[in-house]
């Protein structure tokens, strides 16, 4: 029996050249093995949502951000946080892609998120945020134990993510992504 390679886009909550989130799911990127493929996106050239664009002309990077979430079957976001929240550049680029409202690409969008800090708490109260965001969006968190990377500076070497348990962890949470997008294949969603 052949398995069906699906598609996932990875968008990291980090700007940085040396991002730790973006190390991790770079990382999660060679490891999917025949579950998914997964490609990356950066946020860098997304402006600053600004709805007076919308009526003109959509600036290509938020085009660009829009037509991979709909190409997906599936997303992964590895958010930072700070001040007990997700980043901004990250709800700036769900702000976009959750337009036009009711009917952006995310709406019954599968998504597993995960958060990562140099805390001991791993970003939980991002996490919590983000997963309130993508509710208003019309997402479909992937229902699985929470992602959160404690310390994750510790765990990056060479631009790699090394944790081997926390991979093996995210690799279930993955089997999940890849359960509620053949779920979702299998049949209309209201």
């Amino acid at each position: 029996m052949t398995t069906v390679a699906y598609r996932l886009l990875g968008i990291s909550g980090s700007l940085r050249s040396q991002s730790t989130n973006t190390a991790v799911l770079k990382t999660l990127s060679t490891r999917l093995d025949d579950r998914a493929s997964m490609s990356l996106f950066p946020l860098n050239e997304i402006p600053l949502y600004n709805s007076d664009l919308e009526e003109e002309s959509l600036p290509a990077s938020v085009v660009m951000l829009k037509e991979q979430i709909s190409k997906a079957d599936g997303l992964i976001i590895c958010s930072p946080e700070y001040n007990y929240g997700t980043s901004g550049v990250l709800k700036n680029a769900l702000d976009w892609a959750s337009r036009p409202g009711f009917h952006s690409p995310l709406k019954n969008k599968p998504v597993l998120i995960m958060t990562s800090s140099p805390g001991v708490l791993g970003g939980v109260r991002a996490q919590a945020q983000l997963r309130e965001t993508l509710s208003a969006t019309l997402s479909r968190v992937v229902c699985s134990p929470q992602i959160v990377i404690a310390g994750v500076n510790q765990k990056i070497h060479d631009g790699r993510f090394v944790d081997e348990t926390t991979i093996e962890f995210i690799l279930t949470a993955v089997d999940h992504l890849v359960t509620e997008i053949r779920m979702l294949a299998s049949g209309p969603v209201s």
